[in-house]
């Protein structure tokens, strides 16, 4: 493997030998956490740490970013070319290395599959911080500009073409929704394939996402998701939550949004033990909190995976 020469020595660490891969069903959080939040919050555990006994690839491949978009105020999405060789599943994440940035940032591909396979390009929605990456990517990083990655975690959806159907329920808060995203339109490009296919290929079920946020301008990605839920109605649901809203909603927002948090009827209403998978991603209290009420729903632990990302 060609090791890039601008790595530095917290990045060279990221060449050592990786835990085997597979899916990982995620335990909820048990009676240890408390004491691992007590430790994290006297000193911001970076990337590398959080993530020290998850799945990693043994490759690390050059990029080169070939776009940047305002994806909102506080957000930034790049899109970014990369190796041939280079793939990933809806849901995980990226080892990011920067020139001269001796900080590994970690960031969820909000892009799905099919568009590199497509296009050979991924996708990251960024939110900005003073953490050294994503300051980075905020102040400095231009088109062009030259990057490493390596794919890494054990939160993923990657069904086999002949696996039974299955309804997902997707909760994100905040930029949690990037690796949700990368999820729904991944089962978007997989209805397409199943459509193509004469409906032998990828039996997929329903999907409905609950995405809370601050305001409706932090609501990433609310054109390409309602626009997912009126292409396949049968199939996509999503309730936008807003918080701290002031400003006047856009009336095509109107059917989706509701004020005030995601609350246990609605989780309730697409919960069926034999059939839903949920995938939280967002803050961890949040997290604690809507894997207790899915639990007490009847839905078993094997059929929720989270992501704590911050």
């Amino acid at each position: 493997m060609t090791v890039p020469r601008f790595l530095s020595s917290a990045a060279r660490s990221l060449l050592l030998p990786c835990p085997a891969a597979g899916l990982l069903r995620c335990r909820l959080p048990g009676s240890g956490s408390s004491s691992r939040r007590n430790m994290s919050s006297k000193r911001q555990m970076d990337h590398l740490e959080k993530t020290a006994s998850n799945y990693r690839q043994n490759s690390l491949y050059p990029a080169q970013v070939c776009g940047i978009i305002n994806e909102s105020e506080t957000v930034k999405r790049l899109r970014i070319a990369v190796h041939p060789d280079f793939i990933f599943r809806a849901g995980q994440w990226v080892d990011f290395l920067i020139p001269g940035v001796e900080k590994v940032g970690g960031f969820s591909m909000c892009s799905s599959p099919g568009l590199l396979q497509r296009e050979g390009v991924i996708e990251l929605a960024v939110k900005y911080t003073k953490h050294p990456p994503a300051h980075w990517i905020h102040t400095v990083c231009a088109v062009g500009s030259s990057v490493a990655m390596r794919v890494g975690g054990n939160f993923f959806f990657d069904p086999s073409p002949s696996d039974p159907s299955m309804d997902l329920l997707l909760v994100a808060g905040g930029v949690g929704i990037n690796p949700l995203y990368s999820i729904l339109l991944h089962t978007r490009d997989l209805l397409h394939l199943n459509q193509a296919s004469g409906g032998r290929d990828y039996n997929i079920g329903s999907a409905h996402l609950c995405y809370s946020a601050k305001n409706t301008q932090e609501l990433l990605f609310k054109g390409s998701i309602t626009e997912a839920c009126r292409e396949f109605p049968d199939k996509f649901s999503c309730d936008f939550h807003v918080t701290q809203q002031s400003a006047d909603v856009d009336p095509h927002l109107h059917p989706f949004l509701n004020r005030g948090r995601i609350t246990e009827e609605e989780l309730r209403a697409h919960v069926d033990p034999q059939r839903t998978l949920c995938y939280l991603c967002g803050p961890p209290p949040m997290i604690e909190a809507i894997s207790k009420t899915l639990v007490d729903f009847g839905l078993a632990k094997d059929r929720i995976l989270f992501e704590k990302w911050w």
